[in-house]
């Protein structure tokens, strides 16, 4: 699937410009990162693109239609959406939860065999197998993270749009979930997710955005938007990026004076 585009997106939070004119075409089978100091609109940006906040002025479109014209349940059959604080409120086993990423395409009529075999997907992507009988709510933040991820990945998206997904997680978790995400993209589905981890961001993706105070300050190869100098203006830090033996590395020298 193609044609996923925002375009001179603004956004205003009372007095605040959030987002200020930004402009984006992603590509599927791609695994792009957004990522920007505290408050230069990463979040902000990926509900716009969810079609869960309308922006006031601008516009997200999918395969040419505006993102805000489609029923909840068209946009939820092309788009999983992982929000960075997600909550759970029910005490409910692991299996149920991650079934309700099947609502968009079951409705009120209960999962049909075509549903059940995709929560089975979900469940064995997600590494959660073993929890499948559990109530969410004994669950660490860590583990409830994974079965949030996987009831997004029981809809099959066609693009996934991910805030801050590996918060919360091990390490081992993290490359999991990293590597997940480069096998979703090379099956052709397009990645969308914001990260603070810079490290993460430099070895996983295939494009990186840095948004610094609601703008796009630099948009390509990780090498080229993760570099000195782009770190420099957005972060207000002097940084080295260095190759180790698993692939580069980003070191934080310090704090600009």
């Amino acid at each position: 699937m193609s044609g996923f585009k925002a375009s001179d997106i603004h956004v205003r939070l009372g007095e605040k410009t959030v987002l200020d004119g930004v402009s984006l075409a992603f590509a599927p089978g791609q695994v792009t990162t957004i990522v920007g100091p505290n408050g230069a609109g990463k979040s902000t940006l990926l509900t716009v693109l969810a079609g869960l906040r309308v922006p006031d002025r601008g516009q997200v479109t999918l395969e040419g239609a505006d993102i805000t014209s489609l029923t909840p349940s068209a946009r939820a059959q092309c788009i999983g959406y992982l929000p960075q604080l997600p909550e759970v409120a029910w005490p409910i086993d692991v299996r149920t939860l991650v079934g309700l990423g099947r609502i968009p395409f079951s409705g009120a009529r209960g999962l049909s065999a075509a549903d059940d075999a995709a929560v089975d997907r979900a469940l064995k992507a997600g590494g959660i197998e073993s929890m499948a009988d559990r109530n969410v709510l004994t669950l660490s933040g860590g583990e409830r993270g994974r079965v949030l991820l996987a009831r997004v990945l029981a809809g099959e998206p066609k693009w996934l749009l991910a805030d801050e997904p590996l918060t919360g997680l091990d390490p081992g978790y993290q490359l999991e979930a990293t590597s997940l995400f480069r096998k979703m993209a090379a099956e052709g589905c397009g990645v969308v997710v914001t990260l603070h981890d810079l490290h993460m961001a430099l070895r996983m993706s295939d494009r990186v955005v840095v948004l610094a105070a609601g703008r796009i300050l630099a948009d390509g190869a990780p090498s080229a938007a993760l570099s000195p100098e782009i770190l420099a203006q957005a972060y207000g830090v002097d940084a080295r990026v260095w190759d180790g033996e698993a692939g580069p590395v980003i070191e934080i020298v310090g704090r600009r004076s």
